[in-house]
């Protein structure tokens, strides 16, 4: 099976989300369903289903065979994917996500236009971080739905506990690294983060959560883990470039990341081997939305010119290149795994958007 076969499973996928949530419906007070029905639109708005498809990877290397019984876990991981961007979305006081407005903004708008009693921001906060809430239960359902023993149950929820409080921690580093002078973050503090928040849960535990609930013993998942997490944090330093709006006409992507002031691998170090005038210029975007363009394009540029942007570059390609001998040597995961393995890295890595 290659990753494009997996991909057909999609509208199956789909199905399976519509069902959750007319499940959950049934089940809430009517008062409440409205509240539901945004969980709904926001998770069925889209996305590349790109973490799901990766559970149902990690069944079919397990199991050899078709990933179809595995269709409520890979829903699993799109719940789990609308609670952290809900979530994320009202710490990074974001307005947009998937081409309509953030939940949190929405709320705030509806409430604004209803002449409700109170501040519009403050409930669209409140009932945002409990719709992202919401969708917890949701998650855990769905891995208990996929057709499997007891056994697997137990380990894939030991897997999910696992993703659930290590994505938690390198949320919190994030938001600490923003705290602090871009001078006093390092290299290490910024793969913490990758480590810990996107490579684990973008990555490692889909596969694992797929491969779990296909039967495999957890001690047997060592190199899968490991040539995911190099594929994830590599995943994440492109992400990284993406952000910066560094090749904003064929990404289609603006200089978010910089206006938002994260701190980046491509900023830390430009910032360490930049001159004075670098780092003036990168302050005047860093964490500051309303920069100019023309500052934007001078940061930008402070990314290229001290060799910030090639060390990232080569970052990515060591990262890739060590997973890909893991993943060649490997007598860990089945040969016949291994080409959809590589085909899943190269997607994670190679990509403009």
């Amino acid at each position: 099976m290659d990753f494009a076969e997996l991909y057909r499973y999609l509208p199956a996928l789909e199905r399976r989300l519509r069902q959750d949530y007319a499940a959950t419906r049934k089940e809430a007070p009517p008062s409440v369903r409205e509240y539901v029905d945004v969980n709904r639109e926001f998770t069925l708005r889209g996305g590349k289903r790109f973490r799901a498809i990766l559970v149902l990877a990690g069944y079919h290397i397990a199991t050899g065979g078709s990933p179809a019984p595995a269709l409520p876990a890979a829903a699993a991981m799109e719940h789990f994917q609308s609670w952290m961007l809900i979530h994320d979305d009202i710490i990074d006081h974001a307005d947009e996500r998937r081409g309509g407005p953030a939940v949190h903004r929405r709320l705030a708008s509806e409430h604004r236009a209803s002449g409700r009693v109170g501040a519009s921001d403050e409930y669209g906060e409140g009932i945002g971080i409990t719709l992202g809430d919401l969708e917890e239960p949701s998650t855990v359902e769905a891995i208990l739905s996929v057709p499997a023993p007891a056994t697997a149950h137990l380990a894939a929820l030991t897997e999910y506990v696992r993703m659930t409080r290590l994505t938690a921690f390198g949320q919190l580093l994030d938001i600490r690294n923003g705290t602090l002078p871009p001078g006093d973050v390092t290299e290490q503090d910024v793969l913490d983060v990758h480590r810990l928040k996107s490579a684990l849960y973008t990555v490692v535990s889909p596969l694992r959560l797929g491969a779990l609930l296909g039967r495999s013993r957890a001690s047997s998942l060592v190199d899968l883990e490991s040539v995911g997490t190099d594929l994830g944090v590599a995943f994440q330093l492109r992400d990284d470039v993406l952000g910066a709006g560094i090749d904003a006409g064929a990404a289609g992507k603006s200089a978010n990341d910089l206006v938002e002031g994260k701190r980046t691998l491509l900023v830390i170090h430009a910032w360490r081997h930049g001159s004075a005038q670098d780092r003036s210029r990168l302050e005047r975007v860093l964490g500051h939305p309303q920069a100019a363009p023309e500052d934007v394009e001078r940061a930008r540029d402070v990314l290229r010119s001290t060799g910030s942007l090639a060390y990232s570059e080569a970052r990515i390609a060591k990262l890739t290149e060590r997973a890909f001998d893991r993943l060649d040597r490997s007598r860990q995961i089945p040969r016949r795994a291994k080409p959809l393995l590589r085909d899943i890295g190269e997607r994670l890595v190679h990509r403009s958007a």
